[in-house]
């Protein structure tokens, strides 16, 4: 069973502030113009889509200003995870903690290995390299030129920026990855558009290595309403993610200033947490029970353990309302162990 990510709604009866997805939050106003776009078109749903998604794929090699056989459209990053550790089976070197779909994917076809995210301690090695940047759950940043520095050790990279629009710090652009030959980018279009029901994502490679992964795909991979939708989302930009980063850092510094939690440094609108007591389990049962908030519980991410747990910003008053449910769970907390 595939279980352990956020955004757990089903599993609750009542949520009203969902925290537990990375995900702009409240976005489905703005999407009823895609909902309606493709009501108009019922003959999608009665005929096959393109066995690979060729039309979309020209779109976005057209807004990125590169050739269309460098562009590979998946049905979302994690089947374009799957697809690259699938071709790509020399070893995984894979720092953490991270997302957790890289270590499941790499596991079917390769060994592979953890280490911190530093660049004095990762290992030179003729592996190929994953990087989730920005990082989920951390919310870490390496800049371009750390990228570059990291290119040197590998004989590929595997660049998921599917948060690319969560953070202010410039990433790698598409053009560096058909420039350079072993990097590979995967994208995500769920994330750009804050449509994660879609799946929709896809892959840029220089032409050669981009041939080799398309040797790999299924055909009929890409549904032809996920086609649709994608085309009608690359030509309207006023439905791009917008990532109120003030707003996550003035949430961020409302943590700090919580006696029993530790918040590490973010670049982006999710931040990682810890409590210094008790379990991010009992906080996420407790908020979801007592105040309808749900948060992701990070312990399952390797080298992370039970005290942490990961945020994303909402609004200010949905992220002032979570500050003072967390306060009102440590004092709980605290007059339970004073009263034992």
């Amino acid at each position: 069973m595939i279980e352990g990510h956020g955004d757990d709604l089903y599993r609750y009866s009542v949520i009203e502030s969902n925290f537990s997805s990375n995900i702009c939050s409240h976005p489905d106003s703005r999407l009823q113009p895609l909902m309606e776009h493709l009501a108009s078109m019922p003959a999608l749903l009665s005929h096959y889509p393109e066995p690979e998604a060729w039309s979309l794929e020209k779109m976005i090699a057209e807004r990125h200003g590169i050739a269309p056989q460098c562009v590979i459209a998946t049905s979302g990053a994690t089947e374009a995870i799957y697809l690259v550790a699938r071709v790509l089976r020399t070893g995984a070197v894979i720092p953490s903690p991270t997302f957790s779909e890289y270590e499941k994917a790499c596991s079917l076809t390769a060994y592979h290995t953890y280490t911190p995210l530093s660049l004095n301690t990762l290992p030179k090695t003729d592996s190929v390299l994953w990087l989730c940047n920005p990082n989920n759950p951390t919310g870490e940043v390496l800049s371009q030129s750390e990228v570059r520095q990291l290119l040197r050790r590998y004989q590929d990279v595997v660049i998921d920026q599917s948060y690319k629009r969560y953070t202010d710090i410039p990433v790698m652009s598409a053009q560096d990855a058909v420039r350079i030959r072993h990097i590979v980018l995967i994208h995500s279009m769920t994330k750009d558009y804050c449509v994660p029901g879609l799946r929709l994502g896809y892959i840029v490679a220089a032409p050669q290595q981009a041939n080799l992964f398309r040797r790999y795909m299924r055909p009929w991979a890409v549904s032809s309403l996920a086609i649709e939708a994608g085309k009608y989302l690359l030509q309207h930009d006023d439905l791009l993610a917008q990532p109120d980063l003030r707003e996550a850092q003035r949430l961020h510094q409302r943590l700090q200033q919580i006696e029993g939690i530790s918040v590490a440094p973010t670049h982006t609108n999710f931040m990682l947490c810890k409590l210094k007591h008790g379990t991010s389990h009992d906080l996420k049962e407790y908020l979801a029970r007592e105040h309808k908030m749900l948060i992701r519980d990070a312990a399952n991410f390797r080298g992370l353990s039970a005290p942490y747990f990961r945020i994303a910003a909402q609004t200010p008053a949905e992220n002032d309302a979570l500050v003072e449910a967390i306060r009102q769970f440590l004092d709980e907390l605290t007059s339970r162990q004073e009263y034992k």
